[in-house]
C-alpha cells in the first residue's frame, strides 16, 4: 500500500511538473519565423470577422487630450503598425509604441500591455494587428499628451486614465504576421520634432551630450526612476538646439558613461510621465553611435541681417500696426496685438474671451527682394500660453504674388519650421531653425496664420512672435 501510494506521489509530481514545463514552454516567445497555431486562428478570425481597418490617426482622433475620460471602442475596428520599441535592454516597461510604416513614418501610439519581455513577442520592426472592439483610447496620465490604447480604466489623482490591457486581453486583441521589417529610422533635427512624432522611431545626427555631463552615466543613481540627460546639436539653428535622452533605471546600460563625442542617437519619440517635455528613449545602446568632435554653432556673426523686427517698439495691449506688416482678421475680428513687458516687445495672437466660435488671424512681413541675394533664411522665435490642442495652430507661411491687399487670393505655400507646442512650458520662445528660402527669387513675403476660437476651450490658446531676421550667409 505504501509502495502504491508513493507511486501514484510520484506519478502525479510528474504529471505537474511535465504541465509547468508545458505551460513554460508555450509561453516562451523567443523570437519566430512563423506563428503558432492559436496566434494564427486570432489573426485570420479577425481578418474575416468584417472588421474594418482604420489608421493609427484616425484612431487617434476618437480621444482629444482636454480633461477628456477614455473612450470605448465599441465597434468591430483595428489598427496595423509595426513596432518601434523594444524592451530588450529594459529601457522600456509594460508598454509598446507602434507607428504606421517601417520607413518614413508619419504617426505613432502607444499600447499599455500588462508584460514583460514582449520582445520576445513584439519584437523591434513586428508587423502587428490589435482588434480594438472592448479596448479603451486614452492617457495614462490626463493632460499629458501620449495617446494611449489600454485594457480598462481607472480614476485617480491622475484623472480617469488608461490602465494596462490583462493577458487575456492581450493575447485576444493583439496579433501579430510572421512579418518582421528592418525599420529605417525617420531623420529629423531637434528643432523640427514635435508631438506629432510621438511613437516613432527617429534619428538625429550631428548631435551630442551638454559638456557638464562629461563623467556621467546614462542614469542618475540618486534618482528613483528615470534620469533626463541634455543633448545639444548645431545643425540647422544659430547656437545649439537642444533635447533630452530619457534613460529608465532599469535599463541594462544605465552605468554606462556617457560618451563625449559628437555623432549620432537614434530613439523613440515619447514624453516624461507628466507629459512636460519631449523626450528620446533608446531601444539599445548600439543607437548611440558619437566618436566624431564636438561641434560650434553658428552664430549671428556668420551671417548678414537683411531683415530684423525684434518689436522693441511695442505698445502694449494695441493691435499690431507696423510699418509694412498686415495685420489681417480672417474670421472674427481679433487681430494680433502689440505686447511689451519689462521692456521686451513681441506680438501674440490669442483668442481667450474672444466669444467668436472661429478666429483666424494673419501676420504678414514686409516685401522681401531677394533678387541680388543667395542663401536666404529665415528665423524667427515663437512661445505659447495655455494650449490645449494641436488644432489650435500656428502655420509659417510664403508667397510670391501676394500684393499687399487681397490675403486671401494669394498663393500661400507651408514652410516647416520648429513652432512650440504643448510639451514646451508656457512663455518658452522656441528658435525656428533656419529656414532656407533660397528657391524663392524676387518679391516674396512671410506670414504667420493661427487658427483657435474664443468658445472651444480646448483652442483659446495664443501664439508669441519675436524676433523675426532674414539672413544671408556671409
Amino acid at each position: 500500500m505504501i509502495k502504491t501510494l508513493k507511486l501514484t506521489a510520484f506519478l502525479s509530481g510528474l504529471a505537474v511538473l511535465l504541465t509547468v514545463i508545458s505551460c513554460v514552454q508555450d509561453d516562451d516567445f523567443s523570437i519566430p519565423e512563423g506563428l503558432g497555431v492559436e496566434e494564427n486562428k486570432g489573426l485570420e478570425a479577425l481578418l474575416a470577422s468584417g472588421a474594418t481597418e482604420i489608421s493609427i490617426p484616425e484612431l487617434k482622433a476618437k480621444y482629444t487630450h482636454n480633461n477628456s475620460l477614455p473612450v470605448l471602442i465599441d465597434t468591430n475596428i483595428f489598427i496595423k503598425g509595426v513596432v518601434s520599441s523594444s524592451d530588450k535592454s529594459g529601457n522600456f516597461f509594460k508598454e509598446i509604441f507602434i507607428q504606421n510604416a517601417p520607413e518614413n513614418p508619419t504617426v505613432g501610439i502607444k499600447l499599455i500591455a500588462n508584460q514583460v519581455e514582449s520582445n520576445n513577442q513584439y519584437n523591434l520592426g513586428r508587423e502587428v494587428y490589435i482588434n480594438l472592439k472592448g479596448l479603451y483610447i486614452g492617457e495614462e496620465r490626463v493632460g499629458n499628451g501620449v495617446t494611449t490604447i489600454g485594457g480598462s480604466t481607472q480614476t485617480n489623482n491622475f484623472g480617469t486614465t488608461v490602465v494596462r490591457l490583462t493577458e487575456n486581453q492581450r493575447t485576444k486583441n493583439i496579433f501579430r504576421t510572421a512579418t518582421t521589417l528592418e525599420l529605417t529610422p525617420l531623420e529629423l533635427t531637434f528643432s523640427q520634432v514635435n508631438s506629432s512624432h510621438i511613437g516613432i522611431y527617429a534619428k538625429f545626427s550631428g548631435v551630442e551630450f551638454v559638456p557638464n555631463l562629461e563623467g556621467k552615466r546614462y542614469f542618475d543613481p540618486v534618482q528613483d526612476f528615470d534620469t533626463l540627460r541634455q543633448l545639444q546639436s548645431c545643425s540647422g539653428t544659430i547656437g545649439y538646439s537642444n533635447f533630452i535622452l530619457e534613460t529608465s533605471s532599469y535599463a541594462d546600460f544605465k552605468d554606462v558613461l556617457l560618451p563625449t563625442g559628437n555623432g549620432i542617437i537614434s530613439g523613440v519619440v515619447s514624453k516624461t510621465y507628466d507629459g512636460s517635455k519631449l523626450v528620446v528613449a533608446l531601444n539599445t545602446l548600439s543607437d548611440v553611435v558619437m566618436t566624431n568632435s564636438r561641434c560650434t554653432p553658428l552664430g549671428l556673426e556668420n551671417f548678414s541681417t537683411l531683415f530684423k523686427e525684434d518689436f522693441e517698439s511695442a505698445k502694449h495691449n494695441t493691435n499690431l500696426n507696423f510699418k509694412g506688416w498686415t495685420n489681417f482678421a480672417e474670421a472674427g475680428t481679433t487681430k494680433w496685438r502689440e505686447k511689451n513687458i519689462e521692456g521686451n516687445g513681441y506680438t501674440e495672437f490669442g483668442t481667450f474671451g474672444t466669444r467668436s466660435p472661429v478666429n483666424i488671424a494673419w501676420l504678414i512681413t514686409p516685401r522681401f527682394n531677394m533678387d541680388n541675394n543667395s542663401n536666404i533664411y529665415l528665423n524667427f522665435r515663437a512661445a505659447q500660453h495655455h494650449l490645449d490642442s494641436p488644432n489650435n495652430s500656428l502655420e509659417v507661411l510664403v508667397s510670391t504674388n501676394y500684393n499687399g491687399t487681397n490675403v486671401l487670393t494669394a498663393t500661400w505655400t507651408p514652410i516647416e519650421a520648429a513652432i512650440p507646442s504643448q510639451s514646451n512650458s508656457w512663455y518658452e520662445f522656441v528658435d525656428s531653425g533656419l529656414i532656407n528660402l533660397s528657391l524663392y527669387k524676387g518679391t516674396f513675403h512671410v506670414a504667420f496664420k493661427v487658427t483657435g476660437s474664443g468658445t472651444d476651450t480646448t483652442m483659446d490658446g495664443a501664439y508669441q512672435i519675436d524676433d523675426v531676421l532674414l539672413l544671408t550667409s556671409k
